[in-house]
């Protein structure tokens, strides 16, 4: 062999001798044969770590872990020095402030005591105002009776009970004047302050009200008879019967009597009215009349409905609301003076407590005035008794009346401090058709019956237990009175003195057409009755001045944006606006007392004057009457040239304090900037939050101070031209804000 080639193959690596091709059942490398990889040893392997270099990492881990503990001890320690610091120096500044205010607190209340003189001022005006009233009336001999004077009042009752002309026009005219002197007494007794009417003076009143309302209905009774007496003179040419409406603003008479008795006329609308019934075929073929008398008021409901006045919540606290804490700012005499400052509550409290003790004396009277039957069903139909329910007192005995409510179980039976009958009084009855008069020649000839209007018993009473058709009734609701949701239909109950909701069935309201549709037991008085707190609680306020004595209240609901204009101590209505409507525009535009305000307003069903009981029903933080009056009267002494509105913190900031918007405000198209207040009644202060703020917070504003007054707090930052407004505000204006605030109750009831 080549010496060469030899060489050449003695330089190839052995692997490459033998080159086959591997064979498919050859293990791979690394592979034994049983199919178990084997491990190869690692030349570098973990090096075991000794006992002593394991206590060395467990020492060093623990003095790292103890190094950061003390670090974090020490950083605690600063911020908690930090912060103790913080609140020594906050606190330390809190007690400059405290001191600095109680150092000028005397003068602070000596100013704001000046300025509240306005409210004696407006007293007075009042008190004058009455007695050049009673003057003027005397002088004007016009032969209207003085109802304050009981031997003119009882001498006007007497000539008219005594008058036989039962005309239903006449008798209609002279009804609006009887309205007339029920509404001064219950303005006198609304408004006369308490050291200026006796106990024996409201007893008086309440008895005259009484007397007067029976007497009324009392003439309405002979006036329905003495146009029966005729009904042959009013005959429908279509079905032969009688059917007559006679209305004025007060009261509305629709009349239909059965005088051909035939089954197929046992229904009628009322088409003036759009009043209607439909009667059972007993009632259809029987000599009988029926009677939709429809009052716009309410004289049946107890008499401290009526009456219902603002809430009891100065006497709560009298002494607190009218003298300062410092007792030498104010000499004896004054603070005695300050003790009349708000005349109304009170008054109206003891109002309604005598007229329920005299109205229970004028029970017997009541019933024995009764002019239809003497037995208890149609007394019941006919709502003669006018008395006060027993169960529900006024709110001058609260603890007496919570446990009357307590036991009173019968859930048929309205609660009236929940619901509040809204317009008027439906007065439903069927009548025995009185004979009829005959002519003969000249002459007219009728029957006499010494029994007067007569109701006709139905269901009748030998067949109690028979089951006789239910009455139905379609009653077409008076576009002057809103009603937010369906309304609860109720009958008076003489006996018991209260609205039930039992006996009334199959009701059916139509709100685009204003109708109401329900059957009757037996023949009813009705009501149509409303939530009294539906626009409660208010989603928001403001009050805002609009010129010289002049401002605008805006209160929304649910349901309804009530505008009102204050101009000196008069109020007017601007608009309601429901779902961006103007309604009731009959009210709207008349200036009118705060009282009237709140009575017309209520009884066209938009109630946003919250009662004594009301809170029970209506989720609010109740505020302290301290911080709540206190709050009103002095918005009302500083509402010339500062706004006020809602603020969502009122809510957060507890019962003993009240927190709200205010800005300077001096022309109307002016844009408001407005800070939040807090204020206690003793205490004024502004905060650092806002509106949008995430949380609320009583930390102050940044350079702010405390002041005793919510006058003194907004002076700090007030332009010379708004404290001159403040100072020369009328009296009457100051006091017309006021009794609305008070009214209304902006800070707890929103």
């Amino acid at each position: 062999m080549d010496r060469s080639y030899r060489n050449k193959l003695l330089r190839v690596p052995m692997h490459s001798l033998s080159s086959s091709p591997p064979s498919p059942f050859s293990t791979p490398q690394g592979i034994c044969s049983c199919g178990v990889q084997k491990r190869k040893k690692k030349s570098g392997g973990k090096k075991k770590v000794s006992k002593a270099e394991q206590l060395r990492l467990q020492k060093e881990e623990e003095e790292r872990r103890r190094k950061e503990e003390e670090e974090a001890r020490l950083q605690a320690q600063k911020e908690e020095a930090a912060r103790l610091e913080k609140e020594r120096i906050e606190q330390e500044q809190m007690e400059k402030l405290k001191a600095k205010d109680q150092e000028r607190r005397e003068a602070e209340l000596a100013e704001l005591h000046s300025l509240e003189q306005k409210f004696l001022s407006a007293q007075q005006w009042k008190t004058d105002y009455r007695a050049h009233a009673k003057w003027e009336h005397y002088l004007r001999c016009d032969g209207s009776p003085d109802p304050t004077v009981l031997q003119e009042i009882n001498t006007f009752m007497s000539l008219w009970r005594e008058d036989q002309n039962e005309d239903i026009q006449l008798v209609m005219e002279k009804g609006e004047q009887v309205l007339n002197l029920i509404e001064k007494l219950q303005f006198i007794l609304s408004d006369t302050p308490p050291n200026e009417i006796t106990e024996k003076e409201t007893v008086q009143y309440q008895e005259s009200i009484l007397e007067l309302q029976n007497l009324l209905h009392q003439k309405y009774n002979g006036a329905t008879e003495h146009l029966l007496k005729t009904a042959n003179m009013y005959e429908d040419s279509d079905t032969g019967n009688m059917q007559a409406v006679m209305k004025d603003k007060n009261v509305t008479f629709c009349i239909w009597a059965n005088l051909k008795k035939k089954v197929r006329f046992k229904n009628h609308v009322f088409y003036d009215t759009q009043h209607g019934f439909d009667l059972p075929k007993s009632l259809a073929v029987s000599s009988v009349a029926v009677r939709i008398l429809h009052t716009h008021y309410d004289h049946v409901s107890p008499l401290w409905l009526q009456c219902q006045s603002v809430p009891q919540l100065e006497v709560l606290d009298s002494k607190d609301l009218t003298q300062h804490s410092k007792d030498n700012v104010e000499e004896p005499e004054e603070e005695e003076k300050k003790a009349r400052e708000e005349p109304n509550m009170p008054a109206e409290e003891e109002t309604c407590s005598d007229g329920r003790k005299s109205a229970i004396s004028l029970k017997e009277k009541s019933n024995s005035v009764a002019h239809i039957n003497e037995t208890e069903e149609e007394t019941e139909k006919k709502s003669e008794i006018l008395d006060i329910t027993p169960q529900v007192q006024d709110p001058l005995v609260q603890e007496e009346t919570n446990e009357k409510e307590e036991a009173i179980t019968d859930e048929n039976i309205v609660n009236l401090q929940q619901f509040v009958p809204v317009g008027g009084v439906y007065h439903i009855d069927v009548l025995h058709l009185p004979p009829q008069v005959k002519q003969l020649k000249d002459w007219s000839m009728v029957e006499l019956l010494d029994s007067g209007l007569e109701a006709y018993p139905y269901p009748p009473e030998e067949a109690e237990d028979a089951m006789h058709p239910p009455i139905q009734i379609t009653l077409r609701l008076s576009d002057n009175v809103m009603y937010f949701e369906d309304p609860v239909i109720a009958r008076w109950d003489p006996a018991g003195q209260q609205w039930r909701t039992d006996g009334i069935s199959n009701i059916t309201y139509k709100t685009q057409e204003k109708s109401i549709t329900f059957g009757m037991a037996a023949f009813y008085t009705i009501a149509l009755l409303q939530d009294t707190h539906l626009n409660m609680p208010y989603q928001a306020w403001q009050l805002q001045p609009t010129g010289m004595d002049e401002a605008l209240l805006v209160v929304t609901t649910v349901f309804a944006t009530i505008q009102i204009q204050i101009k000196g101590n008069q109020c007017m209505l601007s608009s309601v606006v429901v779902e961006e409507k103007d309604v009731l525009s009959h009210i709207t535009g008349k200036w009118i007392s705060p009282i009237d305000l709140r009575t017309v307003l209520k009884k066209a069903g938009v109630n946003i004057f919250p009662g004594e009981y009301s809170h029970k029903y209506v989720s609010v933080n109740k505020k302290a009457p301290l911080a709540e009056v206190r709050a009103y009267q002095q918005m009302a002494l500083i509402a010339s040239a500062f706004a006020f509105a809602w603020s969502k913190w009122n809510l957060e900031a507890g019962q003993e304090q009240v927190v709200f918007k205010v800005s300077e405000h001096l022309k109307a198209d002016s844009v408001k900037d407005w800070s939040l207040y807090m204020f206690d009644g003793q205490k004024a202060q502004k905060l650092k939050i806002t509106e949008t703020s995430e949380a609320f917070s009583e930390e102050l504003e940044e350079d702010s101070e405390f002041h005793s007054t919510l006058y003194h707090m907004l002076k700090d930052a007030a332009s010379k031209e708004a404290i001159d407004k403040v100072e020369t505000a009328s009296f009457l204006f100051v006091d017309g804000v006021y009794q609305l605030l008070l009214a209304t109750r902006v800070l707890t009831y929103s």
